[in-house]
């Protein structure tokens, strides 16, 4: 393992907020990715209530070369679960939150009922809720996305974490231009949408750019930026450490392409700081239903 430089640092998990937060969790047997992906920033995050729980159960039917989520075959979807994570998000009076999930490939429509039917449950327990939702590619299936989007999400965010030259060795299961179909489509039918990137996995700064220019091309409105750090010696290693100043440089590049909002710093992860994003969600959702950026591209096969 990498010896890592003196800019990645996580706090210690710790505090009543922390282990009275973890405890509820367990208690109501909900999975959160904090866990699941090993987050360095779950010490921070969790002593101000801000979590990311993880639908669909704990166990992946994917294999990413970047991740911590357990691997195998999953049991089938728990049709209590929407009600107890609107449960624990109720209880916590949160203003703004992400849930995510693992990757079902073995259910037809990959999950997208589970997830609707999530969305249905927080919004009724919790209607000032602003939510936004991190999920998978549903293998390309835009109809899969369009029952997502009819539940009423606030924001649909889906990684396309790599560039495209490193998209298949990173992800094994998923490709960036199906990722970017399913961004585009989202778009197209008028949702707020975000992505993020990781680097330091070998990419190149034009690679980056190039990435970067085509996600505004379709309009999409918020930009993660984060620093890729190994979980364990049997997953990707670290091609290099981007430095702050380059993070930095590259959120300035990034607005002025027009994104409205961009996250870009070495501990940035998907829903770091999500929680903060609230008013710039809701002014977007004031401006012409979250459509901003150019006209999205007509659809390809």
């Amino acid at each position: 393992m990498q010896r890592k430089p003196s800019w990645i640092r996580a706090k210690m998990p710790g505090g009543d907020a922390f282990f009275d937060l973890r405890k509820r969790v367990g208690e109501l047997g909900l999975h959160t990715v904090c866990e699941s992906a090993s987050c360095p920033n779950i010490g921070e995050c969790w002593n101000r209530k801000s979590l990311t729980i993880m639908i669909l159960g704990g166990v992946c039917t994917r294999s990413c070369k970047f991740c911590d989520v357990p691997t195998g075959r999953p049991l089938p979807p728990d049709p209590e679960e929407p009600q107890r994570v609107a449960t624990i998000l109720a209880e916590l009076g949160l203003r703004h939150t992400v849930i995510t999930c693992v990757d079902r490939d073995d259910l037809k429509d990959g999950g997208a009922a589970h997830w609707a039917a999530t969305i249905r449950a927080v919004k009724a327990a919790a209607p000032e809720l602003v939510l936004e939702v991190l999920t998978g590619d549903f293998k390309g299936d835009t109809g899969a996305v369009d029952v997502v989007l009819a539940a009423g999400p606030d924001v649909l965010a889906h990684n396309l974490e790599t560039v495209p030259r490193l998209s298949r060795e990173v992800r094994v299961q998923a490709s960036y231009a199906r990722s970017y179909a399913i961004l585009r489509h989202a778009k197209a039918r008028g949702a707020i949408t975000k992505t993020g990137l990781m680097l330091g996995l070998g990419e190149e700064l034009g690679e980056v750019r190039q990435v970067l220019r085509e996600l505004r091309e379709i309009g999409v409105d918020i930009l993660t930026l984060g620093q890729y750090l190994r979980p364990s010696r049997g997953h990707l290693p670290v091609a290099r450490f981007v430095t702050p100043d380059e993070f930095a440089a590259l959120k300035g590049e990034a607005l002025a392409l027009g994104f409205p909002h961009v996250e870009s710093a070495p501990m940035v992860r998907s829903s770091y700081h999500a929680d903060g994003q609230r008013d710039i969600v809701r002014a977007l959702a004031a401006g012409a239903g979250g459509q901003v950026g150019p006209a999205p591209r007509a659809e390809t096969a």
